[in-house]
Formats: structure tokens, sequence, C-alpha cells
């Protein structure tokens, strides 16, 4: 029915009723001057009423209407503190509530770090939350409990152990809370709820139930563990792994039973990432256990997967790198840690620019090595670029630049967007974008670049190379999104002004090129990707050398993309060839060597050519017993002659800057 309908017929229901009903009817209307234009909807109430309707209404003093000043009125002061607490006192009193104050107290006693409102809530059903908060106050104004991180905790030591004796010294009763407790963050365990709160209390407290089966268990599980190791427990870890009667050995072969386990589930892009996280996870926890021979091969899984799911140039890639170089160090393998450090090193240039922080620390790590082996030269030169870049960023950034300048940027925008365009405007709002983008804001993302886009056409021109920069970014946001259609139509219109002003080696050139060309080959638009990588390719040569690492790997996408067009010939010199370099370069016993050579056992396969074929895989086969590892059965290849090499799950973050 329509609202002013309703206006007018109320007063005439109200007659009806009224003539019907022989008692009298009280209406009564709480905080009426909340309503929206509260006197012209409520004029009824002005008209004369039914001599049996009477009408009450609570109101604010301040926002009373005049006209309803002339009505009998009482004022009520508000409630004072102590008749507060007597309401909600009587509230959780006819509530019946089915938890005290001793068993909240025994409660926080039985767990390991207190337990949050949320978790109690969910302990005892039957509690609702003013009972709670009634609760809480009382036990909190005696300064027994208070709240840390969310939790609550007693305040002191002596006030657990007064629990502990007045209301737990029968050890049935702790018991009993405690298996409370275990259920409760089992049952999350078992729903993949993994949190850190689970990684906090399930371990420890079945550890005091003397829970051994049900320990290991819990610790199997590998991301309690990740989340245990990763905030620093790793005594609290190892402490557990020997109540359960581990050593150290047997330990590492859990885990990488259990992983190989969770690697036959994994399907999906973000799976992978996941299993290449807890790899890494794994290969730090051995290294730090002294099982240094141990930690190289999830080490060298965790870096295959992430070549393979992501980009042999993400970020990502360069972490692992780093982490295996730090293994190398360890060992005293200073040759093959100087590789992983340089790999590194280039990845994380390539990707942040020269002057990043990430840059110092392999710049430092490169330093350190270096001094070792005494070649205080080569370090000296290294660790002055890495304080100078410090420096720097230390000026420009602080500790939280991204979240401060997210901030500091957000309450200029409006000043700095009134005024005229600019192209310091510009660069704000891409950086706003990008920023936005990092917090996976992608609306607010979109908003921002694409008005950054439009004032740099604006002011600077549409081929100027910072819109390529705005046109660039868009496109990795749209590729976050799956719209790869209008990600194509953006990364392409950012390579033509690139190419138009930057010089043909240009790192920003070389992103959009092997940007688009990952895209073409999601989309299956083979032919169009080829040229790309031709290009990409020779770019490298220039960059960096025929005889370099990087090269190989252009070279094996090349020659990848090759075999899914069925075109062999082409491709089998590109695979020799980046077999070649990466001898040279990394030595003839590198898993790069091992999986190029795997790469043209299929390519030999598939063309009909058995024996070569089982020749290649052996010598794949041997490199990779060579590794130390103490997992069983082969690694898939990081590129396959007739697979996909990329995945656009993660698209490499937009650009702040040229």
């Amino acid at each position: 029915m329509d609202p002013s309908k309703i206006l007018e017929e109320f007063p005439r229901w109200l007659e009806r009723l009224s003539a019907r009903h022989h008692g009298n009817i009280i209406i009564i209307i709480d905080s009426i001057d909340q309503i929206q234009n509260a006197e012209r909807h409520m004029k009824w109430l002005i008209d004369p009423l039914p001599a049996n309707v009477r009408v009450l209404v609570s109101v604010n003093v301040e926002t009373c209407p005049q006209a309803w000043r002339l009505w009998p009125t009482l004022h009520l002061d508000p409630l004072n503190p102590r008749e507060l607490k007597s309401v909600i006192g009587t509230e959780c009193v006819n509530s019946d509530i089915k938890l005290t104050k001793d068993q909240l107290l025994c409660l926080v006693c039985a767990s390991h770090n207190g337990i949050s409102e949320s978790e109690a809530l969910e302990l005892f059903p039957d509690l609702s939350f003013p009972a709670l908060t009634s609760l809480l106050h009382n036990i909190e104004r005696l300064l027994i409990v208070s709240y840390a991180c969310g939790l609550i905790r007693f305040q002191h030591p002596q006030a657990c152990e007064a629990v502990n004796q007045e209301f737990l010294d029968g050890g049935k009763c702790r018991r009993s809370y405690r298996e409370k407790i275990i259920r409760f963050f089992s049952e999350q365990l078992k729903q993949d709820r993994v949190t850190w709160r689970v990684a906090d209390e399930l371990p420890w407290l079945l550890q005091q139930q003397e829970d051994r089966s049900k320990l290991q268990m819990s610790l199997l599980n590998l991301f309690v563990s990740q989340n245990l190791y990763k905030r620093g427990h790793f005594s609290e870890l190892l402490t557990y792994w020997q109540f359960v009667g581990k050593d150290k050995c047997s330990m590492a072969s859990e885990y990488f039973d259990s992983l190989k386990e969770f690697e036959k589930t994994c399907e999906s892009e973000q799976s992978m990432s996941q299993l290449a996280n807890l790899y890494e996870t794994l290969g730090r926890f051995l290294k730090d256990l002294g099982l240094l021979s141990q930690a190289v091969a999830p080490l060298q899984r965790s870096l295959e997967i992430r070549e393979t799911a992501l980009d042999p140039d993400h970020p990502s890639v360069a972490q692992s790198l780093h982490q295996l170089a730090g293994v190398y160090v360890h060992w005293r393998k200073f040759g093959n840690a100087e590789q992983l450090y340089k790999q590194a090193l280039e990845i994380c240039e390539n990707a942040y620019g020269p002057e990043h922080s990430t840059v110092a620390r392999e710049l430092d790590s490169l330093s350190l090595l270096y001094q070792k082996q005494n070649k205080y030269e080569q370090a000296e030169k290294l660790r002055k670029r890495s304080v100078k870049i410090r420096q720097k960023t230390a000026r420009q950034k602080g500790h939280l630049y991204g979240f401060a300048l997210l901030k500091r940027r957000a309450l200029q925008l409006e000043e700095l967007t009134l005024g005229k365009d600019s192209a310091d405007c510009a660069k704000t709002l891409n950086e706003l974008g990008v920023l936005y983008y990092l917090q996976n804001n992608l609306d607010a993302a979109k908003m921002f670049l694409t008005r950054s886009l439009e004032m740099r056409q604006r002011v600077l021109g549409p081929d100027h190379p910072d819109c390529a920069q705005s046109l660039n970014n868009l496109a990795a946001l749209h590729c976050e999104r799956k719209e790869y259609e209008s990600a194509e139509e953006l990364y392409e219109r950012a390579l033509d002004i690139r190419k138009r002003a930057l010089a043909p080696d240009h790192p920003s050139l070389a992103y959009t090129l092997k940007h688009l060309a990952m895209l073409y080959k999601r989309r299956g638009k083979l032919e169009k990707a080829v040229p790309l990588y031709e290009l990409a390719l020779d770019i490298r040569e220039k960059s960096f050398g025929p005889k370099h690492p990087s090269v190989a790997t252009a070279l094996v996408n090349l020659a990848v993309l090759y075999c899914q067009l069925k075109q062999h010939s082409d491709a089998l010199p590109l695979y020799e060839r980046a077999l070649k370099v990466y001898e040279d370069s990394l030595g003839r016993l590198h898993p790069r060597v091992g999986e190029t050579l795997k790469n043209l056992a299929v390519l030999s396969y598939e063309e009909g050519d058995f024996e070569k074929a089982a020749e290649l895989y052996k010598r794949a086969m041997e490199i990779k017993e060579a590794e130390p590892s103490l997992i069983c059965g082969k690694a898939p290849s990081r590129h396959s002659s007739s697979g996909d090499t990329f995945s656009l799950r993660s698209p490499a973050l937009p650009h702040t800057s040229r």
C-alpha cells in the first residue's frame, strides 16, 4: 500500500477499532523523534483521538517539536551507572544464565592464553552477550581479568593460581574444562578453520592432557605447524615433537609424508600457492634444526612450484631463491649460494626497481657472502650500495610507508583534486589505486587508477609513458578480476606507447611484453604471443648478455610456446641453447639443467625418437637423484613441452613509478 494512503487511513482505522473495543487502547511509540519528518508524518497525534485511546511517546528534550511540548509531559533523568548495572544484573538473572563467574574463570584458567568473547559465547550456546558482559564487568572490576589482544586473561599469575587452587584443585575438573576447549578447537580444525587461536591452544591443551596421538595429528596439520613457526614459536613446536617422542629426522619424515599427501589434493592455483608456502616453511624449519641436507629438497620444491604457478620472474620466486641460498651458505657451498643470491637480486630489481628495501636485503646477503670468502672489496661495494638504499627509503617511506602513505594521501586527496589537473595529482591518484589494489579493494583501486589515467591523458598527452603506466596498472587489475578481454586491450595500448617512448631494452617495456604474452597464452592466442616472447628474449640478451640464466629462461619460455604450436623443429635449438647456458652458468647438476633435459626428452618422445628420449630422461633423473632429498618420487618439471609455463593467478603488482 502507498505510505500516503496509510497516513490517511490510519485515523479512520483507529476510530473503527475504538468502536469495536470496549476497554482502553494504549499506543506506545518509543523515540518518536527518530522517525524521519516525524512532525509531518505524525499529524494524526494532534487531531482529537477517540475517547478510549491514549498515546504514550518518548522523545529527546532537544529534538521534541514545539507543538508536542503542550502535551502532558513526564521528564525522566537518564540512568546512572549504578542503576544501569542493576538493570543489566536483573536481565541476566531473568535470562536463566548457565555460566557463572566461577565457571568463566575456570575456563580462562584451563586455557593456554585465555579465551575471546566470541569463543566463550560458542562454548556456552545458552549464554547471551549481555549476560557475558555483566559477568566480565564484575570480575574485571575486581582486577582479576583484563583484555589483551582481544582475549580475556588473568591480570597477574597470582589470580590464576588462586582460581586453580579454589576451583580446579581436582584434576578431573580441570580435565573436563580442557576437554571442552579441545572439542571446540578440534571442530574448527575439521572444518579447515586453522587460525592462530587453534595453533596456540589445541597442541598445548593436548600436551597437558597427555594425548600424544591427537597431539601428533594436530602437529601434522601443516597449517597448524606453519602458523606456530611463522609467529616465532619454534621452540614450542620442537617441545611438542619431543613430547610425542620423535627425533628430528623422524619429524622431518612425518612432515614430508604429510606434504606429499596434501600435494595430491592440490588442483587449484590458490592451493598450489599454499603448497609452495608450506614447502618453504618446512625448509626453513629444517634449516633451523640444523638438518641442512633435508632442508634443500622442500626449498627447491617451493621454488619449482612458484616458477610454474606464478612466473620465473615473480618476487615470490626471489624469496625461494633467497631461502635456498641461505642453506647453501650454511653448507659452505658459496658458489651455489652466490648464483642464487644474484638471481634473487635480479628479480627484485626488475620487480621493485633498483632502490627498494628488498633489493637492499639481497645486497646485504651477497655482501656477507663475499666477506666469508675474503672478497672484501666486492663486499664493501655492495654494503655501501645497500646502506645508500636504506637511508633513502627510510627518509622517503619510514617503516610503514605504504599504509601511512595511503592514510596521508587519502586525507589530502580532496584538496588535491579540487584544484587544477596536474601530473602530481595524477601520480597521487595512481599511488592510491595501487595501495587499494594491494589491500584487495579492487573497486576503489579501479576508480583511482581510471581517474589517474584520465588526468594524465589531459595533462601529459595520451602518448606519455605515465599513461602507459596507468594502462598497465588497470590491465593488471582486470586480470585479477579475470576480465581478460579488457586487460588485453589495456596491455596492448600500454605496449604501443612504451615501444614508441622507451628504449628497446627498458624494464617497463619488458614488463608489459611479458604480461601481454602471458595473457595471449592464457586466452589461446599462441600465434600473437610468439613475437612478444621473441622480443622479450632479445631484450634479455641485450640487457644481460647471451650467456645469462635469465636468457636461458626466456629461451625455454619461447620453446614451450613453439611446442604448444607443434613447431618442434623451432623449439629444439632453443632448448639446446638454454641447456648449454644453464650448464655453463649454473653447473651440470643444477635442477634447471635437469628440467630442461626433461623438456628435451618429452620433445624427442613426441618426435618419435624414443631412444634419445630415454637417454635424456635418464640424465635428468640422475641430476634429480643427486639432490639431497627425503621426498620419494619425481617432482614435475617446471616447463612442459606441451603444457603452459605461466599462470595469471597473481599478475605482477601495479607500478607506482616508472
